[in-house]
């Protein structure tokens, strides 16, 4: 077995261990959090969405929803600020509304760290070493996100992402695990500024 394989399933078995550990002793929040989207926001009470995961195949990642289904006049979705709710910002600000991501974890869509999953429409908008990002498992967190999260632009992101794909390993994981834990508690970067949440991304420069 090659070092590289080796590295990959023990990456593998970290990830599910504690996904699934993660998942027992969290049942109570995740729980509680799901009544709270029910009383609070609606049904359904999980945001199910196809993202693209390795080699950029499609996989379908569920987060606790965060937003109302509010609509104007004719029918039409509200923006993103107009039915993002406090507690709905509350559960983005703690990334609480991503714990249910460790399912996708113990099913080996995602890793516990790599590039984070990003919609199917963007695959074609990636130039060549943009689109590297994909060659490893996406993450519940990653490099970009305890690197400035959402106030880096797109292409900070992918750099911090293919910068991962050529050096990740288990020590680089603790340590972005470590920093993930602390920006979460000092809530940094939730939002792009100037947006609810992140703008789309629209394509870069070749």
């Amino acid at each position: 077995m090659s070092a590289s394989t080796r590295r990959a399933v023990s990456k593998r078995v970290f990830d599910f261990v504690i996904a699934l550990l993660c998942l027992f002793v969290l049942s109570p929040i995740l729980l509680l959090i799901g009544l709270l989207v029910r009383l609070l926001l609606g049904t359904p009470i999980l945001f199910v969405q196809e993202r693209a995961g390795f080699q950029g195949r499609p996989f379908r990642i569920a987060k606790f929803r965060s937003m109302t289904d509010r609509r104007d006049v004719k029918g039409n979705l509200l923006p993103d600020w107009k039915r993002l709710t406090a507690f709905g910002a509350l559960l983005r600000a703690s990334s609480l509304d991503e714990l249910p991501e460790l399912w996708n974890v113990v099913r080996g869509d995602m890793s516990l760290v790599g590039p984070r999953p990003l919609l199917m429409e963007y695959l074609p908008l990636y130039n060549e070493r943009q689109a590297r990002r994909h060659e490893v498992r996406p993450g519940l967190t990653g490099l970009a996100q305890v690197s400035g999260r959402n106030e880096l632009s797109w292409e900070e992101k992918f750099e911090y992402d293919v910068w991962y794909v050529d050096h990740h390993s288990f020590i680089v994981d603790l340590r972005i695990l470590w920093r993930s834990v602390l920006i979460v508690l000092r809530r940094d970067g939730v939002s792009q500024r100037g947006h609810a949440t992140a703008e789309k991304f629209r394509g870069s420069d070749r």
